[in-house]
């Protein structure tokens, strides 16, 4: 079919789904659609702008763009027209028939059924054009491609059922025209006065004018002017002081900056001056971003220069750990007229970065301080986000070790420990601060290792899941104190080891030495080595791991990220004092059978997977059989 001729498409499927959620679920939120219409017709001129600094010629037509809004009474349209960068016929088609590229999956799988937190949804998905069907049963875009001719304009029009059609038209300027026909239930919407009632409540903070027709009396009757003026502040709220800017205002800023509802959980506005003058407006959300675990996605801070929108990436404002973080940076002294590539390299901007992850860094160290309830709700979203910076940011490495926050064995499962907080409440000749690993803090704390520990009432970090694994590599000491796994090596409290049990464990070691090699033969190169241990109380066996070898967790997630990493052989550690030990160093009591079972289940509760769990199976059936014949008890 050519270019110049009408075509009749379908909407991608998730996209009849999600049409139907908001013509028939979110009616109670209907003045959510010029909240985003508007936000995206603000994007499209920041673009604009952003284009025009490599092709200053976009801006002469028109060298200040703004958003129009027109109300027609008569006719019951809504037109929400732009001077922005415009749409292809083939962007038009991509943008316009699909759900942007925001993850369709993650949108429907955030849906509660709750109209309110629903509605939070649309625009933090990029589906915030969709939602002028909540009040259209037919929406018509014009639009035309900056730098194209007039008869290059594309038009799209769809009812919301399904199809959308799609042909060529023209447009005397480049930009887009959104034409809202509005449903008769929805019709007290058409009205000036309404309208610029919700753009004041939406949108006076966005900085590009957006205007409505003039009207005045005469007569005693309200007309026409034919002429235009300004409905919102049409300034930049980041450029203007913090006095004059209300609470509610930054909340509303922050709602068209990231296209969530929610408001923010706290937020900081700063001017830096010195040898690089910029303004900082910073936000920590109170919901999680749908692609927080999405490295690679674009995330969070817009870059102005001069109020000249610039670029969206944050990974040059901003390091990937602190990628949660929404918010504006304005800066005086970066250069206009360079490509984006060059500008991304330049050194003034490597300063702006240091200093606004000095300021995130600053903020939330406020919030744990002055706010705990809100610091926790904090950790609870991003906790797993802010370790990143452990490896990422060495330079911030003890202020970000300050926020970081665990679960311990005093702690009754709430993430609440600081490591501040844990070496202030060391033992009397405890010189390290001890940590043990699990799949969940849940399975952590059920580790044998546990045992002697708990004995002596000293604290245990309990941590979990492959980032604490790889937040370990690079936290090994905070103030002074050592980190040390309990997993790792033979156990050795220093003076918190009285004169006693170093005798006793001389004393195990001669005396258990032929069953520890009763035990090494048997298991062969399945075992680094076999010892015996105190630092179990009830359990027969646990397995530790050599100092320099590798943690198995980690191993396990290296191998999950396609790295070929091999296995570090376990030691298996004996306990003297459990019954069924003690049993096996009699003469004729012991079997290899009985070495391999031990070692299994001293695996089995460290969280490994067996290598042969059929084998395991059918020894442990073996032996309670075994048992039951000789009608022999361990007690």
């Amino acid at each position: 079919m050519s270019e110049n001729k009408k075509e009749t498409l379908g909407f991608q499927t998730e996209v009849k789904q999600m049409l139907h959620l908001m013509v028939h679920s979110l009616y109670s939120n209907r003045e959510i659609f010029l909240r985003e219409l508007d936000s995206n017709a603000s994007d499209a001129i920041d673009k604009l702008r952003f284009a025009a600094l490599d092709n200053p010629a976009l801006l002469k037509q028109d060298p200040h763009p703004s958003i129009r809004i027109g109300v027609d009474e008569q006719k019951q349209l809504i037109t929400i027209s732009d001077d922005g960068i415009g749409m292809t016929r083939s962007e038009v088609i991509e943008h316009l028939g699909t759900i942007a590229k925001s993850g369709t999956k993650e949108f429907f799988a955030h849906l509660s059924g709750d109209q309110q937190k629903d509605a939070q949804l649309i625009g933090q998905f990029g589906v915030g054009f969709y939602s002028a069907f909540i009040v259209a049963d037919k929406v018509t875009v014009i639009t035309r491609k900056a730098g194209d001719p007039a008869d290059a304009a594309t038009m799209w029009e769809s009812s919301g059922e399904g199809e959308f059609t799609v042909e060529n038209t023209t447009r005397d300027h480049f930009g887009t025209d959104v034409i809202l026909s509005i449903k008769s239930e929805d019709r007290d919407l058409v009205s000036k006065y309404r309208i610029r009632n919700i753009l004041q409540k939406y949108s006076d903070h966005i900085s590009t004018p957006i205007l409505m027709g003039k009207d005045e009396y005469k007569e005693d009757k309200l007309i026409e002017t034919g002429e235009w003026e300004a409905v919102n502040q049409g300034s930049a709220i980041w450029a203007r002081p913090k006095s004059e800017i209300t609470e509610d205002q930054y909340k509303e800023f922050f709602h068209h900056l990231s296209h969530d509802s929610s408001d923010p959980l706290c937020w900081t506005h700063n001017k830096v001056e010195g040898r690089n003058e910029y303004i900082q407006l910073l936000y920590v959300p109170s919901t999680v971003p749908y692609d927080l675990w999405d490295r690679e996605s674009v995330h969070g801070l817009k870059l102005y220069v001069k109020r000249v929108f610039i670029m969206d990436d944050s990974s040059k404002l901003l390091p990937r750990y602190l990628r949660f973080i929404r918010g504006v940076i304005d800066s005086e002294d970066l250069p206009l007229n360079v490509s984006r590539e060059i500008l991304q390299q330049t050194r003034d901007l490597r300063v702006i970065r240091d200093g606004t992850t000095k300021r995130v860094l600053s903020m939330l160290e406020d919030l744990a301080a002055n706010r705990a309830a809100d610091y926790d709700k904090f950790w609870a979203m991003f906790g797993n986000v802010l370790k990143e910076g452990l490896g990422e940011d060495p330079s911030n490495k003890d202020r970000i070790a300050k926020l970081l926050r665990f679960v311990s064995t005093s702690s009754e499962g709430k993430p609440s420990v600081t490591l501040e907080g844990y070496i202030s409440r060391m033992k009397t000749g405890q010189n390290s601060v001890y940590y043990v690993t699990g799949e969940t803090t849940e399975a952590a704390a059920k580790s044998p290792l546990l045992e002697l520990f708990r004995k002596k009432d000293i604290e245990v970090l309990l941590l979990s899941g492959p980032i604490d694994e790889w937040m370990t590599q690079f936290m090994t000491e905070f103030d002074g104190k050592q980190l040390v796994n309990i997993a790792k090596g033979d156990l050795d409290l220093g003076e918190l080891s009285d004169a006693e049990e170093k005798e006793e464990k001389a004393k195990v070691q001669t005396e258990y030495q032929p069953l520890v090699e009763r035990f090494k033969e048997s298991l062969g190169d399945e075992v680094e080595d076999v010892r015996m241990t105190l630092r179990l109380t009830d359990s027969p066996a646990c397995i530790v791991t050599d100092p320099n070898a590798l943690n198995p967790a980690f191993v396990r997630m290296m191998r999950a990220a396609g790295q070929d990493v091999p296995d570090p052989k376990p030691i298996l550690e004996l306990n003297p004092n459990n019954p069924l030990v003690s049993r096996l160093k009699e003469s004729g009591a012991f079997s290899g059978e009985w070495a391999k079972l031990l070692l299994e289940q001293a695996q089995l509760m460290a969280g490994e997977q067996l290598k042969d769990p059929a084998g395991f199976v059918k020894r442990m059936n073996q032996m309670l059989l075994d048992t039951a014949k000789d009608g022999a008890t361990i007690n």
